[in-house]
């Protein structure tokens, strides 16, 4: 299997969103899109797979130095192979990449986040930074493009985090903000316990009016220039906005349950924001 077959094999087998939202793009930008995607599923998958910190901390040190491999001709792994080849015709910087593995590696020694601002920063590491990487593969000739990038991951990442509410508990972290929690009169306790009530709803609806809000804003900064360009992160958008409203519609009830669209609706969804561009 070469470098390319392993991170498109990654990519197929994951079911994410994401591989759906580059399936129309030509065959160099969607083997280069695979490839980061691939290298963002390995990073995290040593994060949500590996119980001992330490050994964790130790993985992700040495995907930190296999990136430097790559950048420097050598690497050993196929992602690194597959990233190597793709950056001879893509702007890939090494800084953007080893900042995905430093927000990967706050979940191993942050379970709680006091407010917004610093939930922002986890969410620029694991998802803004992926965006403004996507940007340059689809391209783009606006920088105001960068700004929607930025607000678009920071929206899909908030809806990843009202989705996973449930499942996060249950591996101990919390990334709703403590000062959410006690504004809506949520103790941590109920979220860890798997109690619903009035508070826990009205604190969902809240974070789903923020992703929403930051959904909007991103639109707001896409130029007209680069539109069809970043066809595929509409593409994503499409999806996880279909994703959060039918978790609203479900009456948040994602502490003991995870809401995932069907493959024929995401196919849909794709198709459609890709030819309306």
């Amino acid at each position: 299997m070469n470098p390319h077959d392993y991170c498109q094999d990654r990519a197929a087998k994951s079911g994410s969103s994401f591989y759906y939202s580059f399936m129309f793009l030509p065959p160099e930008q969607r083997q280069a899109i695979t490839a980061l995607y691939a290298f963002c599923r390995e990073v995290d998958d040593v994060v949500d797979e590996c119980h001992d910190i330490s050994l964790a901390q130790t993985k992700l040190e040495w995907w930190r130095q296999e990136i430097g491999r790559t950048f420097s001709g050598t690497p050993t792994h196929p992602v690194g192979h597959a990233l190597k080849d793709v950056m001879t015709h893509f702007n890939l910087p090494q800084e953007q990449l080893l900042e995905i593995i430093d927000g990967m590696a706050m979940d191993l020694t942050q379970t709680r986040y006091l407010d917004f601002k610093g939930l922002q920063l986890y969410c620029y590491r694991v998802a803004s930074v992926v965006g403004l990487l996507s940007v340059e593969i689809f391209g783009y000739e606006n920088r105001q493009t960068l700004k929607y990038a930025h607000d678009l991951g920071l929206a899909l990442q908030l809806t990843n985090i009202i989705r996973d509410v449930g499942e996060d508990a249950r591996r101990g972290r919390i990334y709703l903000p403590i000062e959410d929690l006690q504004r809506f009169g949520v103790p941590a306790k109920d979220i860890l316990e798997t109690h619903y009530s009035d508070a826990f709803h009205a604190l969902m609806a809240f974070q789903a009016e923020r992703a929403e809000h930051y959904y909007e804003q991103a639109f707001a900064q896409l130029p007209a220039v680069d539109r069809k360009a970043q066809r595929p992160g509409l593409v994503m958008a499409a999806i996880y906005r279909a994703l959060l409203s039918e978790i609203a519609a479900d009456g948040f009830k994602v502490l003991d349950r995870r809401t995932s669209l069907t493959p024929l609706r995401k196919v849909w969804l794709a198709g459609t924001t890709w030819f309306k561009g």
